[in-house]
């Protein structure tokens, strides 16, 4: 069970880090996007999903 939650954070953090760079963020501060956690990169997409 912990092995299929660990992969379907990753897929969801890749999907992510993806819909961000296609929108030009690289980097959120001094931190590089996969460096974020899960529920700093949706922040980040719901603020730039909204524009």
């Amino acid at each position: 069970m912990g092995n299929l939650l660990r992969y379907a954070v990753q897929a969801k953090k890749r999907d992510l880090i993806n819909k961000l760079i296609k929108r030009g963020i690289y980097k959120k501060k001094d931190k590089h996007l996969y460096e974020l956690t899960l529920s700093e990169l949706e922040k980040e997409h719901e603020l730039y999903h909204q524009e």
